[in-house]
């Protein structure tokens, strides 16, 4: 997973080539030419916040218990996949009480194990003896998801397939050559298998991404819009609809735009390592002309994206993972956690655990705002139904109308009619969250400085964490 993430900049934003800066408009301007805002099924997306991402494959059933990372040329036997205890029910309940909206479950991974019923190739849970070969585990992780009411969605890896002998894209382990329109055409046969059978998707991962169909890479992008047209795609050349942040630790940096250059100038060059490529992941460019919001992926147990034993003692602390939630959600980025059932097919208690504490801390700090409100222009009020202590403000604008907002004061009322600063800052996006020492008010204003049109407030809110 983490040299997978790495490899993300062949096949991501990377370019040192910024869009033109842009016109800023005066507060009285609605809605001007040209103003980049995202797709409905890209604001459903963040609108979700949190995610969790649920890897098991077939090498945990290897000689060994062996994780992902052996798994690039080696393949096993079917018959020893045998999850006894398989229960997505567990999973998912799991994730909900983390807070997460969404879920994915590793239908294939690098080892090119198919975890449905498929006759593509004889390696899958079809071959399995497990459930006599009659069993499913995409088929019961999206079930699972929607009776929990969790958008669920898939991870498909056309980056890697050992039964394939495919690395960065290419048979022959990465050479090309003979096979490599064969597998191609399989991934889109995969593909679509995924997206007509189980209902409406959040989206469907492509770990590391694909290239694109004239460099031999599949032609995934109408099978999306035939079966799928609501799903977020994350990602190939032609279709890039949010982005990695450039890390591993559940953290983007400040300030992180919703938008990227624009596609055709990122795809010219995303094969070099521009010298600003992760700086450009991690901020984003206020002026940029595509719509791509930022992604901040971490691992429960640091830093094993597959179970391993006895490694208890790197799960997250309730602290990290709460800082994380600021530093991803709080800084205009979903968030995704991954989750790791054992071989058995259950979820380790203390990851539940953990799960069940993390969502609990979040919902504590902002399940109950003391005041909040809305609005348009350069300048909202919001009054407390009483005077109060308040340590948190949460703003959000409307971002079905773009982001608009480039610098913001947030101000407090204090002994009587003065008003002082609390926070400040430049993006907002879907979320901005904002910790500061404790202050009695009576009520704050948030004044928008500078923006690009006039500003839409979707919220702004306050609150008192214990």
């Amino acid at each position: 997973m983490n040299v997978s993430r790495r490899r993300f900049l062949t096949t991501a934003v990377t370019t040192s080539v910024l869009a033109p800066a842009a016109v800023r408009w005066a507060f009285g301007a609605d809605t001007p030419h040209g103003l980049v805002k995202p797709l409905p099924r890209q604001k459903m997306w963040q609108d979700c916040e949190v995610g969790a991402i649920f890897h098991f494959d077939m090498p945990l059933f290897a000689p060994g218990g062996r994780t992902h990372r052996n798994s690039i040329r080696e393949t096993w036997n079917p018959g020893t996949y045998n999850p006894t205890k398989l229960d997505t029910d567990q999973w998912i309940a799991a994730a909900k009480a983390m807070g997460a909206r969404y879920a994915i479950f590793t239908a294939t991974h690098f080892n090119g194990f198919l975890q449905w019923q498929s006759d593509l190739y004889p390696y899958g849970v079809k071959q399995a003896s497990w459930r006599s070969g009659k069993g499913d585990v995409v088929h019961d992780f999206v079930n699972s998801c929607r009776n929990a009411g969790i958008l669920p969605g898939l991870y498909m890896s056309c980056f890697r397939n050992a039964y394939w002998k495919v690395d960065r894209y290419r048979v022959n382990y990465g050479k090309g050559g003979p096979g490599q329109a064969a597998f191609a055409r399989t991934c889109e046969k995969m593909f679509e298998q995924l997206c007509s059978r189980y209902g409406d998707l959040i989206q469907i991962w492509f770990d590391a991404g694909n290239i694109s169909p004239e460099d031999g890479g599949p032609d995934l992008v109408p099978i999306a819009d035939r079966y799928q047209p609501n799903m977020v795609f994350y990602h190939c050349p032609e279709r890039r609809e949010h982005r990695w942040i450039g890390n591993e630790h559940g953290s983007a940096a400040y300030p992180c735009w919703a938008t990227m250059p624009n596609l055709e100038s990122a795809e010219k060059l995303h094969k070099g390592k521009t010298p600003n490529w992760r700086q450009l992941l991690q901020h984003g460019d206020p002026d940029g002309r595509l719509w791509s919001p930022g992604m901040a992926d971490m691992t429960l147990r640091n830093h094993y994206w597959f179970w391993r034993p006895n490694t208890e003692k790197k799960i997250e602390s309730v602290d990290r993972l709460v800082r994380c939630y600021y530093e991803s959600v709080g800084r205009n980025c979903n968030l995704v956690v991954g989750l790791t059932p054992d071989p058995t097919g259950l979820l380790p208690e203390p990851d539940v655990r953990r799960c069940v504490e993390f969502g609990a801390a979040i919902r504590t700090r902002f399940g109950r705002p003391i005041a909040e409100t809305d609005g348009r222009g350069s300048q909202i009020t919001l009054e407390l139904p009483a005077p109060a202590k308040i340590d948190h403000v949460v703003l959000m604008e409307a971002i079905e109308s773009g982001e608009r907002i480039r610098k913001y004061i947030v101000e407090a009322s204090v002994e009587g009619d003065r008003w002082v600063s609390i926070c400040d800052g430049s993006s907002v996006g879907h979320k901005r969250i904002q910790q500061f020492k404790p202050v009695e008010v009576a009520k704050i204003r948030l004044r928008i400085t500078e923006s690009i049109a006039k500003p839409q407030i979707r919220k702004l809110a306050v609150y008192s964490a214990p």
